[in-house]
């Protein structure tokens, strides 16, 4: 009877030691997850929320592994606000791990488009990371915060430097300064300071007047010989007198650019002030930077184009003049040809 009993009881044993076993073989070794998921968790989220999410997202093999280490790492304890990835790889153990320390999978963070309203940029950037658009925005006018990069409020749209960063989804707006302040440095080369330099621009000038080359067109091919005109006409003293300057003026509501206009009290308006305006009016691409520091100057510098207006076939593209009367001409053809596609869509 004894031998009975004492069979018994081993048997009992070896069963709960093959289920502690296969359980911790199960929790800390085997995959439990059938495809990859990306995760966020917010700062409000709780560990059930957490677990859900990542059940249905990834696929969960076995929950009760899960839940198991949830509880063990006292996940509801040491959550970790971020962005995760799961794989299909990974054991539950992992997982927990994972979202207690904070091992995060950083996002792509996009900068590109029209960038030229604050308001707009800190609401794509806010779109794209935990951050608020309250918050970003009160970055990009932060004074002190933006002195330790060495800019400004009104210069800030020369720091941003349209790309794609990859950047923790919890990273706040000094993070994202760090990453464009790096990106501003890399691109600042020796051989990029000389051709600043020899068109007598300093960083700062050449970003002024790559946001109003870029406000002109989106034609990258055509960006040097926009550079080139506002380049002659400062060799000249001429005034650079460029419409997206006014638009600035106007926090870009103007829906067309009328001779009233032009006589706003701003030192953007570059129809009654010399020179460059006083800091940039969007957010320069690369391209537009290029084409300040590589401009075509359509002659001799200060001798070649100084007048340039939409082109008569309705391209999107501009038609490039030395002088006023050719000019002129260019621009009297452009409206020849807006007057004909009027009358032909009234009829």
């Amino acid at each position: 009877m004894k031998k009975i009993t004492y069979a018994l009881l081993l048997l009992v044993v070896l069963a709960i030691g093959a289920i502690l076993g296969w359980n911790w073989l199960r929790d800390n070794r085997l995959p439990n997850f059938r495809k990859q998921a990306e995760i966020f968790v917010y700062p409000e989220s709780t560990a059930d929320e957490v677990l859900d999410q990542i059940a249905e997202k990834a696929q969960v093999i076995s929950r009760a592994s899960l839940e198991r280490c949830f509880q063990a790492k006292q996940v509801a304890q040491y959550l970790t606000t971020g962005h995760y990835t799961i794989s299909p790889r990974d054991a539950s153990v992992y997982v927990a791990r994972m979202l207690n320390n904070g091992w995060q999978t950083p996002v792509r963070l996009s900068l590109a488009g029209n960038l030229r309203v604050k308001s707009n940029i800190a609401a794509k950037i806010a779109s794209q990371l935990q951050l608020d658009s309250a918050t970003a925005l009160k970055a990009l006018n932060d004074d002190q915060l933006l002195a330790a990069y060495g800019f400004t409020p009104r210069n800030v749209f020369s720091l941003l430097m349209p790309d794609t960063y990859d950047i923790y989804w919890t990273a706040s707006m000094a993070d994202v300064f760090d990453k464009q302040k790096a990106a501003w440095d890399a691109f600042w080369t020796p051989e990029r300071d000389a051709q600043a330099k020899a068109l007598r621009l300093t960083r700062q000038q050449a970003s002024v007047l790559a946001s109003i080359v870029k406000a002109e067109s989106n034609n990258e091919e055509e960006m040097p010989r926009i550079a080139g005109v506002y380049l002659n006409r400062l060799k000249i003293g001429m005034p650079l007198q460029a419409d997206p300057t006014i638009a600035f003026c106007f926090d870009y509501q103007l829906s067309r650019i009328l001779k009233k206009h032009l006589e706003v009290d701003s030192a953007y308006n570059t129809y009654k002030h010399t020179g460059l305006p006083p800091g940039p009016i969007c957010v320069p691409t690369r391209a537009a930077l290029e084409a300040v520091l590589k401009p075509d100057f359509g002659g001799t510098w200060g001798a070649g184009n100084l007048y340039f207006c939409a082109n008569a076939d309705f391209s999107g593209t501009h038609v490039f003049a030395k002088t006023l009367s050719e000019h002129n001409r260019n621009a009297a053809a452009f409206q020849a040809e807006l007057n004909r596609r009027s009358r032909e869509n009234r009829k």
